[in-house]
C-alpha cells in the first residue's frame, strides 16, 4: 500500500465503513462485480471510486456470484461480489458453496440492515447472519473497527461471507473522493495444506488417477496416469475407458494375455467422472494413497487409504507396465474413435466434445460444461498440453456455467491484455445448462465483454446424461421424457439474438468443425454455436464402448 486513506469526515458512518471495506477488498481482489441496490449504495459507490479495482456490474446476483466465480477460477485469488440485503444475498449461495467445495477464493459481500431492525417487518430484511451455513460463516461489520476480522477471513479462507450493516443514512451529498492510499500487491491467496509424505514403491503395478484440483506431483511424472479434463496433462495418459481392463488379473490383446491387474492407485485431486474409474478407487485388492493439498480428500476406503500431499519414491515403473498401459489406452481410444464412426449413432453430443477438441490449439482456454459435456471431452482425450482447461466439479453442478465461461474469458483476456488479439475461449455445455443461465449473456454497457469467447451448445433437447443412467432403462422409458429427458425445445437463435450475441448453427460434425475453424481465425466478441445433436442413440453410444473396452 501506498499513501493514507482519505475519508472526509462529512460522509455518513455508512460511507465510512463502505470505504473501508472496499479499501481491505483491494488487498485481496482485484476484481469486484457489482449488484445494484440501495441498501448496498455505500458499497457501491466506495469501489467504483477506487482505480485498483476493476468493477463488472451484473442486474442478477446468482448470475454475478458465478461471474466472480469464474473469474476466481483463473485468477487464483478472491473475486467479490457485492449485493443488497434480503433474498439478493441467498442467490449468492450455490456459486459459494461451488467455491467451497472447489476451493476457489470467492467473498460474498452483502449490505444488510442493522441488528436493531432485523426481526421488526423492516423491508427487505431477513437474517442473514449465517445464511451460508456450512458453505462459509458470516463475519459480521457493524464498524471500521471489525474490519481486521474481514481481513482474517479473506487470508485463511476460500468460500467467504461478509455482512455488512448499513445505518442510514447510506450515501452523503456528494460521491466518494478517491483515495489516496492505493493496492499495488494483493495479498497471497489462502496457503495449501500440507499433509505430508508418502513413501511410494513405483516398481509396484502403479495408477495415476487426476482429477480437478490437480497437480503435478513431484515423483510421479513417469506413473500412467488417468486424467481428467480439468487435471494438468500426464506425460504417459491412460484413457478412462481402459479403467476395466484394470481390475482384471489379465487381458487377451492381438492372440496374447497380458497381465493387467494394477495394485496400487494414487488420487491426485478430485475425481468424480467416471464410474469404472471411481471403481479402482474403491477396490479392496487395490491399494489407495490420496494425495490433498487441501482439508479435503478423496478416499471411500477411510483407515485403509494413506493419506497426504507429497511422495517419496523408490524404484520407477517397468517398462513392462508402461507398454500394459500404453496398449490400453490405444485399445479404449481406438474404441471411442470407432464407435464415433459408427453412422447408426448419428451427430452426438460426444461428437460435438471431438470437434472441439480437434479444433482447441496452444495457449486456447476451454471451460467444460457438467454432466454429459466433461465426460464427453475425457472420452474424445482430454486434457492437452498447453490448453487450460476449467469445469465445475466442485459439487459437479451445471449452475451458472455461462457465467463461470464469461468469468474465464474476461479474466484470461485481462491477464493477457498486451497480446494483439485476446486470447481464446471455449465453453462447451449442454442445451439445458446453457438455458438455466442463458440470462448471463446480458451484459449492460460500460461493462468489460469478452472479446474472443465461442459457446458451443450441444443442444440434444433434454437431458442426455440420463439416457445412460439406470433411468434410460427400456423398463422406463414410459415417464423418461417427463421426468429426466425434459426436452425444451427453445429457439436458441432468437434468444442469443435478443441479447445481442452472434449465433452460428452445426448440424454435422463437418459443419461444427468447419465453423470452429472460421471463429478460430475470426472471433470478435462472444458467439453462440448450436450444435444440433442426438439424444435417443446415447444410450447404443456408450454401450458400444463399454463393450469393447471390458466396461
Amino acid at each position: 500500500m501506498i499513501g493514507n486513506s482519505a475519508h472526509s469526515s462529512a460522509q455518513p458512518a455508512a460511507v465510512e465503513l463502505a470505504q473501508a471495506v472496499a479499501a481491505q477488498l483491494s488487498r485481496h481482489c482485484t476484481d469486484v462485480v457489482l449488484c445494484p441496490g440501495s441498501r448496498n449504495a455505500p458499497l457501491s459507490l466506495a469501489v467504483l471510486a477506487r482505480p485498483d479495482l476493476r468493477v463488472h456490474t451484473r442486474i442478477d446476483e446468482r448470475g454475478a456470484a458465478f461471474l466472480a466465480l469464474g473469474l476466481a477460477r483463473v485468477q487464483k485469488r478472491h473475486v467479490a461480489v457485492i449485493m443488497t440485503s434480503g433474498t439478493a444475498v441467498a442467490n449468492a449461495y450455490p456459486a459459494l458453496i461451488e467455491a467451497k467445495y472447489s476451493h476457489t477464493p470467492l467473498v460474498v459481500v452483502s449490505a444488510d440492515r442493522p441488528q436493531r431492525l432485523v426481526g421488526t417487518g423492516a423491508p427487505q430484511t431477513i437474517d442473514q447472519q449465517g445464511i451460508f451455513a456450512k458453505a462459509a460463516e458470516t463475519t459480521q461489520l457493524t464498524s471500521v473497527e471489525d474490519i481486521p476480522d474481514m481481513a482474517q477471513r479473506l487470508g485463511q479462507e476460500y468460500a467467504v461471507h461478509i455482512n455488512v450493516a448499513l445505518d442510514a443514512p447510506l450515501v452523503g451529498d456528494e460521491l466518494p473522493t478517491t483515495p489516496t492510499d492505493r493496492t499495488l500487491h494483493r495479498a497471497p491467496a489462502p496457503k495449501m495444506s500440507n499433509h505430508g509424505v508418502v513413501d511410494v514403491d513405483l516398481t509396484r503395478n502403479t495408477l495415476v488417477i487426476a482429477g480437478d484440483e490437480a497437480w503435478p506431483v513431484d515423483g510421479l511424472e513417469d506413473v500412467p496416469t488417468i486424467a481428467e479434463p480439468s487435471a494438468p496433462a500426464p506425460y504417459y495418459p491412460v484413457h478412462p475407458a481402459a479403467a476395466a481392463f484394470f481390475r482384471k488379473d489379465q487381458v487377451s490383446a492381438n492372440n496374447y494375455v497380458v497381465k493387467t491387474k494394477v495394485e496400487q492407485v494414487i488420487v491426485v485431486g478430485h475425481p468424480t467422472l467416471h464410474r469404472g474409474v471411481l471403481a479402482l478407487l474403491s477396490d479392496p485388492d487395490i491399494q489407495l494413497i490420496s494425495l490433498s493439498r487441501t482439508s479435503d480428500f478423496t478416499n471411500p476406503r477411510g483407515d485403509q487409504a494413506r493419506l497426504g500431499t507429497t511422495v517419496r519414491t523408490t524404484g520407477e515403473p517397468t517398462q513392462e507396465w508402461i507398454k500394459v498401459c500404453a496398449g490400453m489406452a490405444d485399445m479404449a481410444a481406438s474404441a471411442v474413435r470407432e464407435t464415433l464412426a459408427n453412422p447408426d449413432h448419428g451427430f452426438t453430443g460426444l461428437h460435438v466434445a471431438a470437434a472441439v477438441a480437434d479444433t482447441l490449439a496452444v495457449e486456447d482456454t476451454v471451460v467444460w460444461g457438467a454432466s454429459n459435456v466433461v465426460r464427453d471431452a475425457s472420452l474424445v482425450g482430454l486434457p492437452f498440453d498447453g490448453v487450460e482447461a476449467y469445469s465445475p466439479r466442485g459439487v459437479a453442478g451445471i449452475d451458472g456455467t455461462v457465467a463461470q465461461a464469461v468469468g474465464v474469458a474476461l479474466a484470461t483476456q485481462s491477464r493477457e491484455a498486451d497480446a494483439w488479439r485476446a486470447p481464446r475461449t471455449v465453453a462447451v455445455m449442454g442445451d439445458i445448462t446453457f438455458l438455466h443461465d442463458a440470462s448471463s449473456l446480458s451484459i449492460s454497457a460500460d461493462n468489460a465483454r469478452p472479446e474472443n469467447l465461442t459457446i458451443v451448445v450441444a443442444n440434444d433437447n433434454g437431458g442426455g446424461i440420463f439416457e445412460t443412467l439406470e433411468v434410460g432403462a427400456q423398463g422406463l422409458r414410459d415417464n423418461f421424457e417427463r421426468a429426466f429427458g425434459t426436452p425444451q425445445s427453445v429457439d436458441i437463435e432468437q434468444l442469443v439474438g435478443a441479447y445481442g450475441v452472434d449465433y452460428r448453427r452445426a448440424e454435422s460434425t463437418q459443419e461444427l468443425l468447419d465453423t470452429l475453424a472460421e471463429l478460430k481465425e475470426r472471433s470478435v466478441g462472444i458467439t453462440v454455436v448450436e450444435a444440433i445433436a442426438a439424444r435417443r442413440t446415447r444410450r447404443a453410444l456408450h454401450a458400444e464402448i463399454a463393450a469393447k473396452t471390458g466396461g
